[in-house]
């Protein structure tokens, strides 16, 4: 491990849910799914599924504080779980689902227990916030067929991670969509339109179609990054154009088959906005050619990442 990467450590119910939000961050290098905290060297799967090993599933991330602060690691942490759940999460019950932190030094004690403080006093939840904060020890990788689920059965991730009730609860309680009211009175019209009612604005002649600086696009709405300079080309149609978005999780596919066409529309998770379209005619290795309008986005330069809060992707242009 390169001396000045550090390791964070967080069950949070079913592992395979846990690894998706931390992975392909910037300054994250490594996301392994395992189990921790109890006594059986070595445990399956089957054996903490028993719930007789005093082990959590949980993921131990290998990260460069430098570009991704442990900070920002526990304010993405608590927004992947109920907390207040002493029993397991979501559909997952039993001890080896249950939430904990486990820090790995002083500094990540000190910084746990002062992230749950403030969410305890927040008033965000009714219950008790009990997750526990514990000292970190050895850490059994689980089997290659848990390392990565997200991506290796991504349609079954998918069910289940609706089908448990965790996509729900993150919906209602982390991720608090505006009413029609209030997003009538930030948005203009045709930001209105095309966020709200799947609208598409004119080719050529829209805010980002041609922008050439260096910097990331985030949802106008939500401001969930979605998108690099690094990333974006012309592709001679008009709109922004992107070979990939910066985290894939933060976007949602569905068929589009208005106006007598059979296409897949790309909306904002976070916020629900409709983004764009997804075309498989694009350079990249794997042909994507994401086309998004210019009204559903808001363009935040290179030298202002640090400035608004998104510090993280300043590695991207390093």
């Amino acid at each position: 491990m390169t001396e000045h990467y550090e390791k964070a450590t967080f069950a949070g119910g079913c592992f395979w849910c846990m690894v998706e939000p931390f992975d392909e961050q910037p300054g994250i290098v490594e996301v392994e799914s395992g189990y921790t905290g109890g006594h059986k060297e070595n445990p399956t799967y089957e054996e903490v599924c028993s719930d007789t090993t005093g082990h959590y599933e949980a993921v131990q991330i290998t990260f460069d504080p430098a570009v991704f602060p442990y900070e920002k690691l526990l304010q993405l942490y608590w927004q992947q779980i109920d907390p207040t759940d002493e029993g397991g999460q979501f559909n997952d019950r039993g001890s080896s689902y249950r939430t904990a932190i486990f820090y790995h030094n002083d500094r990540q004690k000190e910084l746990a227990r002062a992230s749950k403080a403030e969410l305890e006093a927040s008033g965000r939840f009714q219950k008790p916030i009990v997750t526990k904060i514990l000292p970190a020890g050895p850490f059994y990788k689980a089997e290659e067929k848990h390392q990565h689920y997200y991506k290796k059965n991504s349609f079954h991730y998918r069910l289940y991670k609706e089908g448990s009730g965790r996509a729900r609860f993150i919906r209602e309680n982390w991720k608090k969509r505006k009413t029609d009211e209030e997003l009538r009175k930030v948005l203009t019209p045709l930001q209105y339109e095309v966020t709200q009612n799947n609208a598409t604005e004119p080719p050529f002649r829209n805010e980002y179609w041609n922008n050439a600086e260096e910097g990331i696009y985030v949802d106008l709405i939500s401001g969930e990054p979605l998108f690099s300079s690094k990333d974006k080309y012309d592709a001679g149609c008009g709109w922004p154009s992107f070979t990939k978005p910066l985290r894939r999780q933060e976007l949602e596919e569905k068929l589009d088959t208005s106006y007598g066409m059979r296409r897949i529309e790309i909306r904002a998770k976070s916020s629900d906005s409709h983004l764009g379209h997804v075309f498989d005619d694009g350079p990249g290795p794997d042909h994507a050619r994401y086309c998004i309008n210019s009204a559903s986005l808001r363009f935040i330069p290179k030298e202002k990442l640090e400035e608004e809060g998104y510090g993280q992707f300043l590695s991207l242009f390093e």
